[in-house]
């Protein structure tokens, strides 16, 4: 459990807090989530969303400006600077969502009529709903009307506040698009000059994490030979590849399991999950491909390296090949991002305990393990301190129905974001109406 250093608030910025908590805008906030579901943002290709988002900031006081990375997309940054002496906080969210929302979906997605797998936003009450809604549109909402309100509100900022975000954010790797994807926009930005002190990264679940893991992906090749349907089992030379795949794969279940017990640690349990298996030609059925291929996405804890995740998996290999000698395999990791961590006990960690408790009424006890990956991770790889703070995740009570499992992460119920927003809020002041030596800077 980390634990909260106390430290409360000068009257000053209690009155701060106040006048800005007091200017945050739930209908504001509803609105602005609407019209940007409605435009889409798929990666590798959101610049309008990232266009619009740029001018709201503009029009909401901010210096903002859209940097593109090419033709289909760019990033958004923002800043209000305070009075200087201070840090640099940000607030960041990526933009792009997870799903094409064409035809490329189809049938992966299952079915694919529910509100929450299309871009076409719907608002029903205090709902928004469409693809990505929550995750990331959501959180753009909510960091935008953080950032509004602390304006409307005139307090005397000593730093300076950023708001961005960025395409590339989902866990995809899109080779028709420059390769979008595994934080590839946010890497874009912090090469590029945007250089917080700190920074806020909004993500689902209603705690604040110091870390988070990274991923790596593998495909795994079953071997076997070309084969025909008329001939019979037992036909010399022909060894199938599918059928052996399928040990292969509850073979790797029971050790992804595993893998995730033996490498939990801090507030991080790297869960994997096999996602994908692709063998043969559906418009030749009479013969048997010679290989099948295993996807699977195995996370990776920031006290991991991905090199020692891939050891992990040769091991496994190597036991599997033992007990199954008659198993033709092969197999290479094709994508990895580390794990990256904050101290507990730095600033903005803290300051963002303080604002969960301070709204919480309670103390921040230790939060559930952690298996998702986010930007979060590059920003603390490249040296920035990151907390991760959130909001009760997924939304209860939806008046419409909506896809099972993860879905398109889109569907919002509004009043679940303003605690959210007043967390975010409070280590926003606590932060940036201090000069940098009270901050350990």
């Amino acid at each position: 459990m980390v634990t909260t250093t106390p430290l409360p608030f000068s009257p000053e910025q209690q009155a701060w807090y106040e006048q800005a908590c007091a200017k945050l805008n739930s209908r504001r906030l509803q609105k602005l989530l609407f019209d940007l579901t409605n435009i889409h943002s798929p990666t590798g290709a959101a610049r309008e969303a990232s266009q619009f988002m740029a001018d709201y900031l503009s029009k909401a006081g901010m210096t903002a400006s859209y940097r593109p990375m090419n033709a289909q997309s760019g990033n958004i940054v923002a800043e209000k600077r305070g009075s200087g002496g201070g840090a640099s906080l940000m607030l960041y969210s990526p933009i792009d969502t997870h799903l094409e929302s064409d035809e490329s979906d189809r049938p992966w997605v299952g079915p694919s009529h529910y509100v929450d797998l299309h871009p076409k936003a719907r608002m029903q009450d205090d709902w928004v709903f469409g693809l990505g809604a929550s995750n990331p549109k959501g959180m753009i909402a909510t960091l935008t009307e953080v950032a509004t309100a602390l304006i409307e509100a005139e307090v005397p900022l000593t730093g300076d506040l950023i708001v961005a975000m960025a395409d590339g954010g989902m866990p995809v790797d899109l080779a028709g698009r420059d390769h979008a994807g595994m934080s590839s926009g946010v890497t874009h930005l912090l090469s590029r000059g945007v250089a917080p002190d700190f920074a806020i990264v909004m993500k689902p679940w209603n705690w604040v994490y110091h870390e988070e893991p990274g991923m790596g992906w593998f495909k795994l090749k079953v071997k076997g030979t070309l084969g025909y349907a008329g001939v019979p089992r037992g036909t010399p030379g022909f060894r199938s590849s599918v059928v052996p795949a399928a040990h292969v794969i509850l073979e790797l279940e029971k050790w992804l399991i595993d893998y995730a017990e033996r490498n939990t640690s801090g507030v991080v349990k790297p869960h994997g999950w096999i996602s994908g298996v692709r063998a043969g030609w559906p418009e030749r059925p009479a013969f048997p491909s010679a290989v099948t291929e295993i996807f699977f996405d195995i996370r990776i804890n920031p006290r991991t390296s991905p090199g020692d995740v891939k050891a992990q998996f040769a091991q496994f290999i190597e036991v599997l090949r033992q007990r199954h000698p008659e198993f033709d395999l092969d197999w290479e990791m094709v994508g990895s991002v580390p794990g990256g961590t904050t101290s507990p006990s730095n600033w903005i960690i803290q300051s963002a305990l303080r604002g969960w408790e301070h709204i919480e009424q309670r103390l921040h006890l230790t939060p559930d393990f952690l298996g998702g990956q986010t930007d979060g991770a590059a920003l603390r790889r490249f040296g920035i301190p990151t907390a991760r703070i959130g909001w009760p995740w997924p939304a209860e009570g939806s008046p419409e129905p909506l896809a099972e499992g993860m879905g398109g992460m889109g569907a919002t119920y509004i009043p679940d974001l303003m605690p959210c927003a007043q967390k975010i809020m409070y280590a926003v002041i606590d932060t940036l109406t201090r000069k940098r030596a009270e901050l350990g800077l």
